[in-house]
């Protein structure tokens, strides 16, 4: 089991450190030398989503970061994210934030705390 946690770590931290890149499941089973299949469902048990599920909420907190705190247009911060379709990127921001990109950005509110504490604040829970 602990062998099994520290490889479902391993490939997370190379999501959260290549979240941008483009990442497939078959890449990440191969880093923890996994199947595709046995991966996910490893992943899924210990993190409670899918590595897909994960990825896109790991691009889209990063989204939401640059939206806060730079002046990027949307095109640009998906493209950042490590997504190369907007409509994509949009239709996921909106199932995992409840509304557009454009709508977060014109009703987000400068947040002035700890960096910690920001990033539970604002991370989506979808």
């Amino acid at each position: 089991m602990e062998q099994t946690n520290r490889l479902m770590l391993r490939a997370r931290d190379a999501m959260d450190r290549s979240y941008a890149e483009p990442l497939d499941v078959a890449a990440l089973a191969t880093l923890v030398h996994s199947s595709k299949a046995h991966f996910t469902r490893t992943f899924r048990a210990t993190f409670g989503e899918t590595p897909h599920r994960y990825l896109q909420r790991r691009r889209i907190e990063r989204a939401m970061f640059l939206m806060r705190t730079t002046e990027l247009d949307v095109t640009r911060i998906c493209m950042a994210v490590g997504y190369s379709s907007l409509g994509t990127f949009s239709r996921t921001f909106r199932e995992v934030v409840g509304q557009s990109p454009t709508a977060y950005r014109r009703d987000v509110q400068p947040l002035d705390a700890p960096g910690c504490f920001v990033m539970r604040w604002t991370r989506p829970s979808g």
